[in-house]
């Protein structure tokens, strides 16, 4: 019996392409490049400061500039973290539902702490989850099933009883290895990584308010 259900943050419960995108674009500004459309940049947005970083300048990990851009881009992100991130249309009504059901839920993100907890107090978020794992709250982010096990442990749950709902292949991979079931969130980001459907989920969900229908609850019908 499914006891907690377990978030991604961005492209699962937040839309956060729109401040994300405008911190890449401040970025490109300062080094005389045009800046890029949304739409270019949202499918790398789960992937953070690494794929804003990729989608703007064509850099990886590996290259030499990437760690100065990226600190300078996680600085222009964390001074405007909130002002167009919205939760995504059906997730106040889901998290309300488990709430009412008695269900707890929180997030595991592999966005940095210092981002995740303004973000989710911005969202009036914070004071409602049983539990936030931010990417630096383990030794190793997702795919690693570290941050999916540490949430489980701190709600004194077996992995099995509780889901987890992201929209990238990093958060199938992590799910599995920590023995917990995982819908894939179709409606976000879901990277370059192929079809979701692809991707071992153990469904594939095109509406947030569809989670419900793995909890035992009334079916959700649009």
């Amino acid at each position: 019996m499914t006891r907690a259900v377990l978030f991604d943050l961005d492209g699962t419960l937040a839309d956060t392409a729109p401040d994300l995108a405008r911190a890449l674009n401040a970025l490109l500004d300062e080094h005389g490049r045009p800046p890029i459309p949304i739409e270019v940049a949202r499918p790398l947005t789960s992937s953070g400061a690494r794929g804003m970083i990729r989608a703007g300048f064509g850099l990886t990990p590996e290259s030499a500039q990437y760690e100065s851009l990226k600190e300078r881009f996680l600085e222009l992100y964390g001074a405007s973290i909130c002002v167009e991130t919205r939760l995504f249309a059906g997730i106040d009504e889901l998290l309300r539902a488990l709430e009412q059901r008695s269900v707890r839920w929180g997030v595991v993100t592999n966005k940095l702490d210092r981002f995740t907890r303004p973000l989710l107090d911005a969202l009036d978020l914070t004071a409602r989850a049983a539990c936030i794992v931010s990417g630096d709250t383990v030794a190793r982010a997702k795919p690693h099933p570290d941050p999916l096990l540490h949430a489980s442990r701190t709600l004194a749950l077996d992995p099995a009883a509780c889901l987890y709902v992201g929209d990238d292949l990093r958060d199938i991979q992590a799910a599995r290895a920590a023995g917990m079931p995982i819908l894939a969130a179709g409606y976000g980001y879901l990277g370059d990584e192929g079809d979701p459907h692809e991707w071992g989920a153990d469904a594939v969900i095109d509406h947030p308010l569809e989670t419900l229908n793995f909890l035992g609850a009334q079916p959700f019908m649009r």
